[in-house]
């Protein structure tokens, strides 16, 4: 099935692993299809066969996270990845993501640098903070203002959501 001309297309676009891999299961199910249903069959035939091949193969290569419409009432919905991004940092983040980036290198000094540094001076000047750590989740803000604010004392905390 691989030497077959419709087969060539696939291959140019998903990689001849992906194509057989697809084939396998492909014909696998089909196999499956006229185990559990027996003399009812199908159409089966190659152009069938290699259509049914190319759906797959297309359902395979969507990404599966999707552009969603916010209908909860909730702005900062943790199932939904929480805030969209604005279009100026999704095009500084495009810059820095199309090659190399200084993310812990101090290209001042030319040692190992701290990633931090990048948002830390951000951070204190829009809070007026002497120092500032950025985290990447709330439970790691959390740790650190109960780290901070109740420092030897006790902390009562819940499970879920």
């Amino acid at each position: 099935m691989l030497r077959d001309p419709r087969a060539a297309a696939l291959i140019e676009a998903h990689s001849r692993t992906r194509v057989a891999d697809a084939i396998r299961t492909q014909l696998d199910d089909e196999r499956r299809y006229i185990l559990e249903n027996g003399h009812e069959t199908r159409p089966f035939s190659p152009d069938i066969f290699f259509e049914a091949l190319h759906r797959r193969l297309a359902a395979d290569s969507r990404p599966s996270l999707r552009r969603v419409i916010n209908a909860t009432g909730t702005v900062l919905h943790t199932n939904l990845g929480r805030a969209p991004l604005a279009q100026e940092a999704l095009d500084a983040l495009a810059e820095a993501a199309a090659g190399y980036a200084d993310l812990e290198y101090d290209l001042t000094t030319g040692a190992r640098g701290s990633r931090y540094a990048h948002v830390e001076e951000i951070l204190r000047r829009l809070t007026g903070a002497e120092a500032a750590l950025p985290v990447n989740n709330n439970a790691a803000a959390v740790t650190l203002a109960v780290n901070t604010f109740a420092k030897d004392g006790e902390v009562v905390t819940s499970r879920g959501e």
